[in-house]
């Protein structure tokens, strides 16, 4: 299955209208620094160690956003490998989002 690369306007988009899990897979810090609201935090390598049970029952579309948009492609391929239906990665992670003007949660 393949990975959907989205602009943060299409992540809004998502997540206005359809029933996404929003998972941001960067390390703690990165995360405490700042964060989409709404999303919830599931490092990389927890989701790499267990990609089923990073994935929430009864969502079968997720969104993943890292810094830049490297580690959420290989998030969401992970993802797609177990069965998530549509795995979106947001291109530009959280960089491009906050770069576009939009809102940011901090700790």
């Amino acid at each position: 299955m393949p990975v959907h690369r989205i602009t943060p306007e299409e992540a809004v988009h998502l997540l206005a209208h359809d029933d996404v899990d929003l998972v941001d897979v960067r390390e703690p810090h990165e995360w405490d620094s700042g964060h989409i609201p709404g999303a919830r935090h599931l490092p990389l390598g927890s989701l790499l160690r267990d990609p089923q049970g990073g994935l929430r029952s009864g969502r079968e579309r997720a969104i993943f956003v890292c810094a830049h948009g490297i580690r959420s492609l290989t998030a969401a391929a992970a993802a797609s490998q177990r069965g998530c239906e549509k795995a979106y990665s947001l291109d530009g992670g959280v960089v491009a989002w906050t770069d576009a003007g939009l809102p940011i949660e901090r700790g």
